[in-house]
């Protein structure tokens, strides 16, 4: 694929094909590729930021639950999703999401006149399916992270009359930044590049580089375009890995 980008055409097909650096210059030979790239990268950061605060919610209160069934029937449900075919799980939210679906329906029983609230081929619709299949990485990875806290420190801050809000901000947040940001960097690599949900849940809208990349492969026959956009979300992805990894040395070594 790597020599493929270098390429300006698909070797496979009729066409002449000689080495160029012209695909990697698709960002100032198709300009709308810029905004489909910052919307591709505001997905991600959504997703990313709305997993890190679910997901570490959802691992403390896992991480406190105590010992023995409680902990398990909650790690279950929580990791339940990767049990199920990813498609099957992006086709029902479609059947939640679309006007006059399940939360459509929900509303009215209570609210006969409501308006409709489906929200289905729209980004919020993106976002809300990403989370749902990327939420398990974070809570795993926080969960590792909290249970490694010595719950007398937490005992200690309230004997000092520390409130909740102020053990979770300046006690449990900063010790379990490991698990967080690893979290983080698990999630944004994958939905950033992610396909399926843009294309199902977002429809008109669900352009990304996922879904551009997938047509350069499948419809387009344009493999060298699709590679080169590939290696350069690759780049981008590697200076997300040597940003946090940096980040991840120094809470380790604090």
């Amino acid at each position: 694929m790597f020599a493929f980008s270098f390429l300006s055409a698909t070797p496979m097909g009729n066409e002449q094909v000689s080495f160029t650096l012209q695909q990697y210059a698709v960002f100032q030979t198709q300009p709308y590729m810029i905004e489909v790239a910052i919307w591709s990268l505001m997905i991600a950061v959504a997703t990313t930021l709305g997993c890190a605060i679910l997901g570490f919610l959802a691992a403390l209160a896992l991480a406190r639950a105590g010992l023995g069934r409680s902990r398990q029937i909650l790690l279950i449900l929580i990791v339940l999703p990767f049990w199920t075919n990813q498609l099957i799980r992006i086709f029902s939210w479609t059947m939640v999401l679309r006007s006059g679906g399940f939360l459509d329906s929900v509303l009215h029983f209570f609210w006969a006149g409501a308006p409709s609230i489906g929200f289905l081929y729209t980004r919020p619709a993106i976002v809300l399916g990403l989370i749902h299949g990327y939420l398990p990485y974070m809570v795993l990875t926080c969960y590792i992270a909290l249970i490694a806290i010595d719950d007398e420190i937490i005992e200690a801050a309230m004997s000092l009359g520390a409130r909740w809000w102020t053990i979770l901000f300046k006690v449990l947040v900063p010790m379990a930044m490991p698990g967080l940001v690893s979290g983080c960097v698990l999630i944004f690599v994958p939905v950033i590049g992610a396909f399926m949900e843009p294309r199902i849940l977002g429809g008109p809208v669900g352009v990304t580089l996922g879904t551009v990349i997938e047509d350069q492969f499948t419809q387009a026959f344009n493999w060298p375009l699709g590679s080169a956009l590939s290696f350069i979300m690759l780049a981008v992805v590697l200076a997300i890995f040597a940003t946090f990894s940096g980040v991840l040395r120094r809470n380790a070594s604090a």
